[in-house]
């Protein structure tokens, strides 16, 4: 008799190898696109270079010219010279440190590696699904597979995934965001708070998704929220301390409250918000849990077994 288990592993390996193959696909078509500054996504009629252009420059100034981090345009003062004009940086400061790695590359062989590396993080990604969706049926893990790993809707222009090809196409960093928050969810159902509230931390650095993510993060880690919660402010903390340089934060509100607020959800930024959705529509039981008053209290207060009588009179368990 051909073990149950084992037909489910094949059936998830085969699922994500074509989904990752369709994948490359998707990025080899939008390759072309990374050197064409035009309109791309932008319904604005505004030609700049590619979304890239604003992580690679900012990267350059955080560690040049702190201040001008978040100003438009060139600055002729040295940086990196993108053309037309690079896009202006709307993310918080944390994220540069992930960036500033690829300034040894130029520009455009530094955006088809940041390209190749969120690529590379695809079966990783599919396999922390996995493991935090494996009390799940098939169906209901294959459906949040298809979500994150193509999220395919056809276009006109032939495209299966016009949300990975604008990815690809702009170098945009939303598998990357989608990826530290699965990383999160994973090592907090694996009773990792510390982990799991530092990469929670790296993955707010868009914070309409951050946010999008914490009820996940309070489920995935009810039984040490409180750790994980001090983790998670202490590590977005830290690794935002560059604020506190002389014009930074005040040039942080100013574009937040000018533009950040006002993004529309571009096709890539489907991405990490419909990946969030299938988890939260997958995970809804076990989110009314965990959201059970008493539940949440005692996990801040430190009374584990509150919490845990809680969820059990539920009869909802994760593993």
């Amino acid at each position: 008799m051909v073990d149950k288990h084992l037909l489910t592993k094949i059936a998830f390996a085969t699922a994500v190898t074509v989904l990752i193959f369709m994948n490359l696909y998707t990025l080899i078509a939008a390759y072309p696109e990374t050197y064409n500054p035009d309109q791309g996504i932008n319904t604005s009629g505004t030609i700049l270079a590619k979304d890239f252009s604003a992580y690679y420059v900012g990267a350059w100034r955080l560690w040049n010219n702190p201040t001008h981090i978040y100003s438009l345009g060139a600055l002729n003062n040295g940086e990196p010279i993108i053309l037309p004009h690079p896009e202006g940086y709307k993310y918080l400061p944390s994220f540069l440190l992930i960036v500033s790695p690829f300034l040894r590359l130029d520009y455009q062989n530094a955006l088809l590696a940041f390209d190749i590396v969120q690529f590379m993080l695809l079966p990783l990604a599919a396999y922390f699904l996995y493991k935090i969706l494996d009390k799940k049926p098939f169906a209901v893990v294959f459906i949040v597979l298809v979500i994150a790993l193509l999220l395919p809707f056809p276009t006109a222009r032939g495209l299966f995934s016009p949300s990975y090809f604008w990815q690809w196409g702009e170098g945009q960093a939303k598998v990357l965001i989608t990826f530290l928050l699965l990383l999160s969810f994973y090592f907090g159902n694996r009773d990792k708070p510390v982990l799991s509230g530092i990469f929670m931390a790296f993955g707010f650095f868009d914070p309409r998704f951050g946010f999008l993510a914490l009820p996940l993060f309070i489920m995935y880690n009810r039984k040490n929220l409180k750790v994980a919660g001090v983790s998670a402010i202490s590590a977005l903390a830290i690794s935002n301390l560059m604020l506190l340089y002389p014009g930074m934060a005040s040039n942080f509100l100013a574009m937040a409250f000018a533009s950040a607020i006002t993004t529309p959800l571009y096709y890539y930024s489907l991405i990490p918000f419909c990946t969030l959705l299938a988890l939260i529509v997958a995970n809804i039981k076990e989110l009314v849990a965990a959201f059970d008053y008493r539940g949440v209290l005692s996990n801040f207060t430190g009374n584990q077994k509150q919490s845990e009588k809680s969820i059990c009179a539920s009869d909802v368990k994760i593993e």
